[in-house]
């Protein structure tokens, strides 16, 4: 959809339990959303760092894993046909005077909505660099650091470097349409999926793939492209022919462009009020562990709590005049009918 302007009545930024359960609270208020994450699946935190690590005070639930916590979210949005832009950062944020806000994304996307909810965290998670020495000059034209388009890796000669998921996750959809692939981790052990690195080794078995255990230690090319990395292993220097690199190396949290939006911040945090957890930009809220206020605590719960009271302010914003009659889920018939259990 890139260069097309989208039109919304919210954008969420920010795909973690927060921003989904901020969908929710919206959806049940009529108001349709947009989600952005610069990770290539919804979750957040939850699911990129600690997908398998238990949960003890989600209300309701006694233990939940990161990932069934976003799968339980999942499944509670599905009703409001939330659409998901993944893989991608928010670098613009633009006040309209009284038609809201422009969003500009770093994949060319462009959005216009009435109310901006900022629901990332401690702020984008941000690629870690490899420590390979020019590995900049080839950034964006043959090194990435996540996959937009699967097409730009067809017929290439693709190496992965990772142990995770993201890592083997890609090995295994990009073999099918690369011309050769190569995964390269430091040892022979993998945090992934196991059924994930079964399929792998049988790939390697196969000899549909390679597998090398090193290290990166340089990149040969010209002009953006390259036409090898080189690795260090135990058994000396391997040279892989290579046409597009993606390494997975982990990820940092950075508050990013969010501190260009002209928002209020106190230490790196956006200043919200408690009553809307507005930002001081009217119409740009902020709930989760990216908001600051007396108080405040690091808590899931926290930001479901946040999210049902920014959704409230969000609608006389959105549908200004319409008024609004509260509701509970357990007893109303129509909000019953939007969730499809009428």
């Amino acid at each position: 959809m890139s260069g097309t302007e989208i039109v919304t009545d919210v954008v969420v930024i920010g795909a973690g339990p927060v921003g989904l359960f901020a969908v929710f609270e919206l959806g049940l208020l009529d108001l349709k959303c947009h989600v952005i994450d610069i990770l290539d699946r919804p979750g957040g935190q939850c699911t990129e760092l600690y997908p398998e690590k238990p949960i003890y005070d989600i209300p309701g639930f006694p233990v939940i894993s990161g990932q069934g916590l976003t799968d339980n979210l999942m499944k509670q949005i599905a009703p409001f046909g939330a659409e998901f832009h993944l893989s991608r950062m928010v670098t613009g944020l633009e006040k309209l005077g009284h038609d809201g806000f422009r969003l500009t994304t770093d994949a060319g996307d462009v959005f216009r909505a009435k109310v901006v909810v900022v629901a990332a965290g401690g702020g984008s998670f941000q690629p870690k660099r490899p420590p390979v020495d020019g590995i900049e000059a080839y950034e964006g034209k043959s090194v990435f650091y996540s996959v937009r388009r699967m097409d730009d890796f067809r017929d290439q000669d693709v190496v992965i470097v990772g142990g995770g998921d993201s890592a083997l996750d890609w090995t295994l959809n990009l073999q099918p349409i690369a011309r050769t692939l190569t995964l390269v981790h430091r040892r022979d052990a993998f945090r992934a999926a196991p059924d994930s690195v079964n399929k792998m080794k049988a790939l390697v078995a196969e000899g549909k793939i390679s597998l090398v255990i090193g290290q990166v230690a340089g990149l040969e090319g010209e002009d953006g492209q390259l036409s090898a990395v080189n690795f260090s292993t135990e058994a000396g220097e391997v040279r892989v022919p290579a046409t597009r690199l993606l390494p997975f190396f982990g990820l940092t949290m950075k508050l990013g462009p969010v501190a260009d939006w002209g928002l209020e911040l106190n230490d790196n945090l956006i200043v919200v009020d408690t009553e809307k957890f507005q930002s001081s930009v009217p119409g740009v809220f902020a709930i989760g562990d990216i908001n600051s206020y007396p108080g405040k605590l690091k808590l899931i719960l926290s930001g479901f709590h946040e999210a049902a009271l920014m959704a409230q302010a969000a609608k006389k914003i959105a549908s200004p005049g319409e008024k609004v009659i509260f509701q509970y889920t357990t007893s109303s018939t129509k909000l019953q009918k939007k969730l499809g259990v009428a």
